[in-house]
């Protein structure tokens, strides 16, 4: 399953603004053909957008897609190599804090 497709599938409930916030993120990276690396890369760009904003309205919702691109990350991962995802969470962690 692509990084579109988990975010497709994950969407229905989910408000209408926050599906398109993560979609434009993850439009903006170069995918790698393995899932759980682009939603992750998405995720940590929106984060990026939000340290660098000065507090502004917008950032609001780029903190919720971060966490949504981050969240859907994880679960890709979990699906595609269980044994691997502590190790991955942990990179993701290190990769947000830089």
């Amino acid at each position: 399953m692509t990084a579109a497709e988990w975010l497709a599938a994950s969407a229905p409930g989910a408000p209408a603004e926050l599906v398109a916030r993560a979609s434009e993120w993850l439009a903006r990276i170069v995918p790698t053909g393995n899932a759980s690396l682009d939603l992750a890369g998405a995720g940590r760009l929106a984060l990026g957008a939000v340290i660098d904003s000065a507090g502004e309205r917008p950032a609001a919702a780029d903190l919720l897609a971060a966490d949504a691109l981050v969240t859907l990350a994880l679960e890709a991962r979990a699906a595609e190599d269980p044994s691997t995802l502590g190790e991955f969470a942990a990179s993701v962690r290190r990769a947000g804090s830089s």
